[in-house]
């Protein structure tokens, strides 16, 4: 499917019939601390997850199958690999799966194909079909200096890595105008405007992005800390609050992260014993969205790699519907469950625009990894350091990820496709270069920043 000088898929049809033939699909994941739990996972905890924690039947090959998977806590950042696949991106592409999410309605292959239309539907241009062309001006900041708001443990010019042509390319659309990125005007087009990014770690590497790039990496003392405005403060006992919240009085601009990885809503189901289980709400959004949507201007929303079996069980989350624990066993797939979850955030988004005529609101599709032989606990890596060398530009009017794509058709939410365009830089990835990289581990699931994650807010911003 991705040949010497583009990434194409050849239609959802035949991936359907590619996956069917293979009988299995991957999920990628990773773990951050759970809102909530602030005390059920050290920094050095690991779980093995069992393959018998979800069984597939030979007859049915549509159903995700789990082997083998592993899941480290590295800080606040885990990855869960698990097995290759030659499908796009890890997706679940099953029939069943999109069936269960779309209330069990009967899914044709033309649906699954009719399914890229959102991308146009919605922006009116598909941004995610062009080419990377290489650009001496970038980066659009330098990771020696937006200490202020870059983790350590993503800037990769800080550590022992030697070489940054990945930094030195920017993303050209076929068929769209995509302007420069220049700070400051962006800051007067988002005067009194709050920008929010919703998601898991992936998510936080793209609110980190857009700070770098708002403030030029420059220290900023004036900017102000207002996430006590939003909820976000350090519980007792908690390494860090669920996000930060960041205000430019020049502009009076906000910019904010919220840390749900699976966007659903948690509730103790026994709000006065410590080691209670939570109901993990597949059909209810996280409070944090229903509670501060009237104050967000833009939203962005991701979700796809933490849903797995172990983090469920470590943090005591038992999934719901209806307001009932999950007995249904399609539902009970993690799969299945995490697609009927996209479905029901984007329905609920859609039915409070009306309420919110100034909310912009977008779902990224999922970031892919790129783990070559092996997993990270079995020697897998991603020591590429030379860029494009799996081709440069991406063809395809279909989305990587039909489960957004599919979620959004035919509602007022936007896509922010960044799927394919980022399976090409493989080079991009923090790989063997991180702070706290243990031996024969990498990290090729999170972006060195500058880097892809820059592109992803270019792309946004476009689509503004």
């Amino acid at each position: 499917m991705k040949g010497s000088n583009s990434y194409k898929l050849r239609g959802t049809k035949l991936i359907i019939t590619i996956f069917s033939l293979v009988g299995t699909t991957v999920l990628l994941w990773t773990w951050e601390k759970a809102p909530l739990v602030n005390t059920l996972l050290s920094a050095q905890d690991q779980f093995l997850i069992s393959s018998s924690d979800i069984v597939t039947s030979a007859s049915d090959p549509f159903v995700s199958t789990f082997k083998d998977k592993h899941i480290i806590k590295e800080s606040s950042d885990a990855v869960l690999i698990t097995e290759k696949t030659n499908g796009p991106i890890g997706q679940d592409l099953s029939a069943a799966a999109i069936n269960f999410a779309t209330s069990g309605s009967p899914v044709k292959n033309e649906d699954l194909m009719g399914f890229r239309e959102s991308s146009l539907e919605n922006s009116g241009c598909n941004y995610a079909t062009g080419k990377w062309v290489a650009d001496s001006r970038r980066p659009l900041y330098s990771g020696f200096s937006c200490k202020q708001w870059l983790s350590e443990m993503w800037s990769c010019r800080l550590s022992q890595r030697t070489d940054f042509s990945y930094e030195e390319y920017r993303w050209k659309p076929n068929h769209c105008e995509m302007p420069e990125f220049e700070r400051l005007t962006f800051l007067k087009r988002m005067q009194d405007k709050t920008i929010a990014f919703v998601g898991d770690s992936l998510g936080r590497q793209q609110f980190q992005s857009m700070m770098c790039m708002t403030t030029g990496g420059l220290e900023m003392p004036e900017v102000e800390d207002v996430g006590w405005k939003y909820g976000l403060v350090k519980p007792q006992g908690a390494i860090r609050p669920d996000g930060w919240a960041y205000r430019f009085p020049s502009s009076n601009t906000t910019i904010l992260y919220y840390w749900s990885a699976n966007l659903c809503n948690l509730e103790p189901l026994n709000a006065t014993n410590p080691a209670t289980d939570y109901a993990m709400h597949l059909d209810r959004p996280a409070a944090f969205l229903s509670h501060y949507l009237h104050r967000i201007d833009v939203l962005v929303l991701n979700t796809g790699h933490h849903w797995n079996r172990g983090k469920l069980n470590a943090n005591r989350w038992v999934m719901h519907v209806n307001g009932m624990p999950v007995i249904d066993g399609k539902l009970a797939n993690i799969g299945n469950a995490k697609n009927h979850t996209v479905y029901s955030v984007v329905k609920w988004l859609d039915s409070q625009l009306y309420r919110h005529p100034q909310l912009k609101a977008f779902f990224r599709t999922i970031s892919p990894r790129h783990f070559l032989n092996g997993d990270w606990n079995t020697g897998g890596s991603c020591d590429n350091t030379i860029p494009l060398i799996g081709g440069s530009e991406v063809t395809q009017d279909e989305s990587s990820d039909p489960i957004v794509e599919g979620a959004v058709r035919g509602t007022k939410i936007k896509i922010l496709d960044i799927s394919a365009i980022s399976q090409l830089r493989d080079e991009g990835h923090i790989s063997r270069y991180g702070h706290k990289a243990k031996e024969g581990m990498q990290d090729c699931l999170h972006w060195c920043l500058p880097g892809i994650p820059d592109t992803w807010n270019e792309l946004l911003v476009a689509q503004l």
